[in-house]
């Protein structure tokens, strides 16, 4: 089997589909140029969560002992903070905003009038959902800079990390979102984020855990949390692609389920 043969097997066949999905995210800039609020008010987030962190629990705690080092309680949970907020921008801008155009105006019928696929709607709405999601992760940087909580020149490598972790989480929600029925079922959405939030080896290390440690590896986020974390502490392992592989085997999924779903529900 060939080089090429082998590749058409593992990349989804939506993104060999999508022809034009950059389009969708054209449009994402557009209507954000006249609701710019909506975006900016994003940026504050970073600066309360990492705040009510510093000023508050740091204080209280002290230091966290993580792999035999101890560091700064705010340094240690601020590139958690980041992961969870990349994954909390890219899967309500995932729900909520593409809810509204599948359900309330239509957009997708409109588009898919055109020469335009279920596959760029998928993919551009999701390419979306990360660019915002990206937006939020700088800034988040640079909160995290200013307020001295950035422990290695590697934190910028955090950012590609975190549109890995956007990019999981905007597909799996856009294809939660083919399924809902109305606006009271984003409440769904809360009750997966929430847990993923707290057990996710975010506000304390994997060993606090004890011998129920093992539910964790379950989190998608913790998969996040463990590669944004060793890029602010500048600790890269090779056990780090395996978390990799968790994500991108989640957008991989994702991004298939949702285009199909789209397919299904607008085209037949």
């Amino acid at each position: 089997m060939t080089s090429r043969a082998i590749a058409l097997r593992i990349v989804p066949v939506e993104l060999l589909a999508a022809r034009r999905p950059q389009r969708m995210v054209e449009r994402s800039v557009m209507f954000y140029r006249h609701a710019w609020l909506i975006l900016v008010s994003g940026f504050f987030e970073p600066l309360l969560y990492l705040l009510s962190v510093q000023v508050g629990f740091s204080s209280l705690i002290g230091e966290v002992t993580y792999d035999g080092v101890s560091y700064d309680y705010a340094e240690f949970v601020a590139p958690a903070l980041m992961a969870a907020a990349a994954m909390n921008g890219a899967i309500f801008d995932a729900t909520g905003n593409v809810f509204e155009k599948l359900r309330h105006s239509k957009l997708y019928d409109t588009v898919l009038a055109t020469p335009m696929t279920a596959s760029d709607v998928a993919l551009g709405e999701i390419m979306g959902a990360v660019t915002r999601g990206s937006l939020y992760s700088i800034a988040f940087v640079i909160t995290m800079w200013a307020m001295g909580l950035v422990g290695s020149p590697l934190i910028v490598l955090a950012v590609p990390a975190c549109v890995l972790i956007g990019f999981a989480f905007a597909s799996v929600g856009m294809a939660f979102t083919t399924y809902m029925r109305s606006w009271s079922d984003l409440e769904y959405i809360n009750a997966v984020t929430l847990p993923l939030l707290l057990f996710s080896a975010t506000f304390y290390p994997l060993s606090a855990y004890g011998g129920w440690s093992w539910i964790v590896y379950f989190s998608p986020l913790y998969h996040g949390v463990v590669i944004v974390r060793g890029c602010n502490l500048g600790v890269l392992e090779w056990s780090m692609l395996g978390n990799m592989a968790v994500l991108l085997g989640l957008s991989w999924v994702g991004l298939r389920f949702t285009a199909r779903r789209i397919d299904g529900l607008l085209l037949t």
